[in-house]
């Protein structure tokens, strides 16, 4: 069995077997992979924002003092972390930092607040939370504050200020709760001896986006998401002469992992991070730094053809949009790729698992009209009827998956978990589709997009 946190459900050993025997799983952490790409791509452009660029060499090198940083402060191997940060090359640091202490990063979409905020560290028993001192007019320190004067985990807030801004909270400062305060700029150490661990254990938590409940917690492995990553990076072709524009939240698993962010740091290539997907910021941002592969949902998509006309952009390095995240009209579709120069690629995935893409030699009519096919081989497919039978191809029914690098189960959650997952280990996305006659699924509903929401 793999080794995961108590309240997480392993893969049972019959799958383990068979994804490291078609070596899907190779037993290397994430934060280890950083090693080695900074060891083979040491000198190259890792992360870009704004005029800060950061080497290979210096990405590691930084998570590697501030991990030692973090055990300073107290951070131990197997406790949680909430991570709330925006798309700056902070996040990428501490989660890798993190992952070196042992620690579990728990990922937390900007956007949420004191109710959903109380839930995660509630849920993990997070000891520690990561965030801005303050962005885009909230307060994010005293919504720390409030959540650990709440209950008993929470005692370690790292807040994060950005270039050229002072906190008002000031330096080193302890509360009435007994929750420490730290800047996060100073978590920072010399580097100590790696820990040896497990693959197998929980790299970092995803949250669900279902709007109409409290987000739940999606165990990711290591194993699990290295594989994913560098299949998607595989499948687009990525090379160490792109650059990914991280458009959307860094937190998301489009965005960091399909390929995203870890994907392009797999194969020695440029990450530059958006700090919001609008044109004014990120039309700019591909034409200066060349970027060839972003990732939007359809409404970011139509506002970019929108606003197309009033820019003077050149997009001209662009070569892949991938879409996904809602369903994307046709005649969108059909306009994205002439209006700007490009290849589309339709992506349907969720943070609970599966992924499927369109491929980029599929026709357009393929292209403009379906979810394309499952990102593995050992990919499981099932569409059912409400009695959880079978449906015939063409018809549409609900998606169920199972595969490499989709868990067996939300964190300490066994009630969910038991109307969530079939007995042989099937998870019930929630989504309608139908599979066309070559194979490629089209979603037709669920209750995640119907809600407008279901990021991948």
């Amino acid at each position: 069995m793999t080794s995961l946190l108590d309240g997480c459900t392993p893969w049972p050993e019959e799958f383990v077997d068979r994804y490291w025997a078609a070596g899907h799983w190779r037993g290397n952490t994430l934060d280890n992979l950083l090693r080695d790409w900074a060891s083979q791509y040491g000198p190259r452009t890792a992360l870009v924002h704004g005029d800060t660029r950061i080497t290979y060499a210096n990405l590691n090198r930084r998570a590697d003092r501030m991990a030692a940083g973090f055990r300073l402060r107290g951070l131990r191997p197997g406790q949680r972390v909430v991570v709330q940060l925006p798309n700056v090359p902070e996040f990428v640091i501490t989660v890798f930092a993190l992952m070196r202490v042992g620690a579990v990063p728990v990922f937390c979409p900007l956007a949420h607040r004191a109710s959903e905020v109380s839930h995660l560290v509630r849920v993990t028993e997070a000891v520690g939370y990561v965030g801005p001192s303050t962005c885009q007019g909230f307060d994010h320190t005293a919504m720390a504050a409030h959540v650990a004067s709440q209950g008993p985990f929470l005692r370690r807030v790292f807040t994060y200020e950005a270039a050229g801004t002072s906190s008002p909270y000031g330096g080193l400062s302890t509360d009435p709760s007994g929750c420490h305060y730290f800047p996060l700029g100073s978590i920072d150490a010399p580097p100590e001896r790696p820990l040896p661990q497990s693959a197998g254990r929980v790299a970092f938590f995803l949250v669900s986006s279902d709007a109409t409940a409290p987000p739940r917690l999606i165990p990711r492995t290591h194993n699990d998401y290295a594989y994913q990553a560098r299949a998607a990076a595989e499948l687009v072709s990525l090379t160490r002469s792109d650059v990914y524009l991280a458009a959307l939240p860094a937190e998301s698993n489009f965005a960091f992992g399909c390929p995203g962010i870890v994907g392009t740091l797999s194969v020695g290539g440029t990450v530059v991070l958006a700090d919001e997907p609008v044109p004014a910021e990120c039309f700019p941002v591909i034409g200066r730094e060349r970027v060839t592969v972003t990732s939007v949902v359809p409404a970011v998509a139509q506002r970019w053809l929108d606003e197309l006309p009033t820019h003077q952009a050149d997009l001209s390095s662009l070569r892949l949009l991938q879409i996904g995240g809602a369903p994307l009209r046709r005649a969108t579709a059909e306009r994205l790729g002439p209006a700007l120069g490009c290849r589309l690629q339709q992506v349907f995935g969720i943070a609970g698992g599966l992924l499927t893409l369109t491929r980029p030699g599929d026709p357009d009519e393929t292209l403009h009209t379906t979810q394309g096919r499952p990102l593995s081989p050992d990919d499981e497919i099932r569409i059912v009827d409400a009695d959880g039978k079978d449906v015939p191809d063409g018809e549409s029914g609900e998606l169920l998956a199972r595969g490499p690098y989709t868990p067996r189960g939300y964190y300490r959650a066994p009630d969910h978990n038991a109307r969530s997952f079939t007995a042989d280990g099937y998870f019930r996305t929630g989504d309608l589709a139908r599979r066309t006659p070559d194979g490629n699924l089209v979603v037709t509903g669920s209750a995640r997009w119907g809600s407008g929401g279901g990021r991948p």
